[in-house]
């Protein structure tokens, strides 16, 4: 069942919380042994939250409705480990505020997901202290990554929906690689909070990486939204802009760009076809001052990332940091002056990005120019990752403008999941989804 009907089926006493959770154990039990998404499964807290809401009834609307939530975001009671087997007793004492606004909501937290150690490891997950985590569609294939643990679990029906987060494509990737659905928000439509130990993050980790949503149905991923959606007084980026909007223009550009995958290739054409078949005007376009906006996504990152790097890469380990060397070696940290510039270049890509969606208030195009690939691929070196990273640009390009972004399945090719992303103008995440849901109802149901 998707979320929005398990929630209807709890709340009207059709079956019980405790018995959405105890299937969904059983579904554990059995899956994960094989695919490992789950690093720790929360069974008994799990097990008493189901009693507390069939005790009291109505739970809100995702009642009953089990979670799992990335292991670099915060569970009262549990620790969060970020993949390091140094932090495997970092306990926490509350909820990230994404995890309160879904419990709020009657969901119920399963497990913690699996992830890149530090998230930082590359684009597979596979981290220090859990291992790796197999995609269930083709173990030879990577299932994507930061976010890779909470798309597997939802996959494979371990989770009717997942909570991660997306600073690059961390939530769309996964989603792609794994035929779920993912939602990106834009910068300060969740509240969120990313410290690490007692410390805020520094300018482009506050405004960049966001949480989201990952789930099977369109539907279910806008249910969610309307959840997480609103200001909060423990994260002063998230601001109180209503969840949906006026109508806007029922224009699309199609965004393709080069060294597309044919089969991706294909998976655009297919969605646009679509679209346009439902009244919408779609034109290949192509998005704004591109090669700027990746200069400044990855100078802006690495010159940030290069003071904390020495105390990383003890943490990671020579696999995990090879990832990591490789970014540093593309684009070296910038010194004062060069920061500043790439401050400027920044608030000029989003102008940019403003205008241009004016026009077009919507944007179709690949998550990945190419289907996924082997575990660790883009780690082997310095061909394959520029190879992998302009496979990604569009993804990393919308994470620095802070625009919405939807990944929808659009079917499979060869048995492998195949999708697309919808992108929107800033808080216009309804109008994403509507046009997910157009091309998620010409595909059909898994």
């Amino acid at each position: 069942m998707s979320a929005i009907e398990t929630g209807r089926r709890v709340r009207e006493g059709e079956v019980s919380a405790v018995e959405v959770v105890e299937a969904h154990l059983a579904r554990i039990a059995e899956v994960n042994p094989v695919v490992n998404a789950l690093a720790e499964v929360f069974a008994e807290d799990a097990l008493d939250r189901a009693r507390e809401i069939d005790r009291d009834g109505d739970g809100g609307p995702l009642a009953g409705v089990p979670f799992s939530v990335k292991d670099n975001l915060d569970v009262a009671g549990k620790a969060t480990t970020h993949g390091v087997a140094r932090f495997r007793d970092l306990v926490r004492p509350v909820d990230a505020p994404p995890v309160a606004r879904l419990r709020a909501a009657g969901a119920i937290p399963i497990g913690h997901a699996n992830l890149p150690t530090l998230t930082v490891r590359g684009m597979h997950t596979a981290s220090e202290l859990h291992g790796h985590t197999v995609n269930p569609w083709d173990s030879a294939r990577t299932p994507g990554g930061s976010s890779g643990g909470d798309a597997v679990a939802v996959a494979t029906g371990m989770a009717l929906l997942g909570l991660g987060n997306d600073s690059g494509g961390s939530l769309r990737l996964p989603a792609m690689f794994t035929g779920v659905c993912g939602l990106k928000p834009s910068t300060g439509r969740y509240a969120a909070d990313h410290r690490f130990g007692a410390d805020d993050p520094s300018l482009a980790s506050q405004v960049i990486p966001v949480d989201g949503p990952l789930a099977r149905t369109v539907a279910d991923l806008r249910v969610v939204h309307g959840v997480l959606s609103g200001a909060d007084v423990r994260d002063p980026r998230a601001v109180p802009v209503p969840v949906t909007g006026p109508p806007v223009p029922r224009r699309v550009g199609l965004v393709v760009g080069s060294d597309v995958h044919p089969d991706v290739r294909a998976a655009l054409d297919a969605a646009a076809g679509t679209l346009s078949d439902n009244g919408y005007d779609v034109e290949e376009v192509v998005p704004p001052r591109t090669a700027e906006a990746l200069d400044a996504y990855s100078g802006l990152i690495m010159t940030e990332f290069a003071q904390s790097w020495p105390a990383v890469r003890g943490l990671l380990g020579k696999d995990a940091s090879r990832y990591l060397e490789l970014s540093m070696r593309r684009r070296e940290p910038a010194d004062l002056a060069g920061y500043l510039a790439l401050t400027g270049t920044w608030h000029g890509v989003r102008r940019a990005w403003g205008e241009f969606l004016d026009d077009r208030p919507l944007l179709l195009g690949p998550v990945s120019a190419v289907p996924s690939f082997e575990p660790d691929q883009e780690s082997r070196d310095e061909e394959e990752f520029d190879r992998y990273s302009r496979a990604i640009a569009l993804c990393s390009v919308t994470s620095l403008v802070g625009v919405p972004a939807v990944a929808v399945p659009t079917g499979l090719v060869d048995g492998f999941p195949m999708g697309v992303q919808v992108i929107g103008r800033m808080y216009r995440e309804d109008t994403c989804l509507d046009v997910a849901e157009l091309v998620e109802r010409a595909v059909g149901p898994w």
